[in-house]
């Protein structure tokens, strides 16, 4: 990315800007997103997560290459649905282009689609990236701003991307919730949501502040190397003595109603054959 020994930064989100959401506060934060029920023993092992995670990736870095909060912003636009190695192939063109948020902001659409067409969806993800320039030069002064309800109200930036930016670009905790934060929340029963931002807000209330970013990065990781979508190794995986789903095999999302977000697939039984005779009747 969104995947290497570095971790990735993609959004698998819409490109099209999210709503504001209310703030996410957690533990030595003064915001809360209304208090949801969390599943039973999640708060337990959350803490546990962080710990063994940190030791198991004490170094916790973003895969996307960058020198600003801009260069960020632009490359984790580009991530979605594409691989962090592709848009490290593009940006370096794309910079030495268009070096600052004006050029960004006064680009033809024409010629920054073909600059950006390997990470695919290119037109949409060039309009993207010139309206968000033209917001940032149009209301902030031609700098990136660093509060995520800022972020959120520029075109072509969800709460995800918001929170790599912020977390990454800025130092400013916050918690990206992507597909492999999605699956292992869902798997380590750190949630009973599949939606992002109750995702967030969950884990964000039992996690301290400042874990908030190093977590995400370790779960994106962790859920490339280890837990897996399809066939995750538990076998090899650190958390498997306290993940709930450990040892099930493939996991998919539980129908609407579901009371736990996801459940195992059922497994194949063997069909039983009938004896035959040693004559072959």
């Amino acid at each position: 990315m969104a995947p290497a020994g570095s971790i990735a930064c993609d959004d698998h989100s819409r490109i099209a800007a999210a709503p504001l959401h209310a703030p996410v506060q957690g533990r030595g934060g003064t915001e809360l997103m209304a208090r949801r029920r969390l599943p039973p023993g999640a708060r337990t092992r959350a803490l546990e997560v962080v710990e063994r995670l940190r030791a198991e990736y004490p170094a916790a870095t973003c895969a996307l290459v960058h020198e600003s909060p801009l260069q960020l912003l632009v490359a984790t636009i580009l991530s979605a649905q594409c691989t962090d190695e592709r848009v490290n192939l593009v940006t370096p063109v794309l910079f030495a282009r268009y070096p600052t948020v004006e050029a960004l902001a006064g680009a033809a659409q024409e010629d920054l689609e073909e600059v950006i067409r390997s990470t695919g969806f290119f037109r949409m993800k060039a309009l993207a990236i010139r309206q968000m320039a033209q917001d940032v030069v149009e209301r902030y002064g031609g700098d990136v701003p660093p509060r995520m309800e800022d972020l959120v109200t520029l075109r072509g930036v969800g709460r995800k991307t918001a929170n790599v930016v912020l977390g990454v670009g800025f130092g400013v905790p916050g918690l990206p919730v992507d597909t492999h934060v999605t699956r292992l929340a869902g798997r380590l029963r750190l949630t009973g949501s599949r939606d992002a931002v109750e995702i967030e807000t969950d884990i964000c209330s039992m996690v301290p502040r400042e874990e908030w970013t190093n977590l995400s990065l370790r779960l994106i990781l962790h859920g490339r190397r280890v837990c897996v979508a399809r066939s995750p190794r538990c076998p090899r995986c650190v958390l498997n003595d306290i993940c709930p789903s450990a040892e099930l095999g493939p996991l998919r999302a539980r129908p609407k109603g579901g009371s736990d977000g996801v459940r195992r697939r059922p497994q194949a039984t063997a069909r039983k054959r009938p004896t035959r005779s040693p004559s072959g009747s």
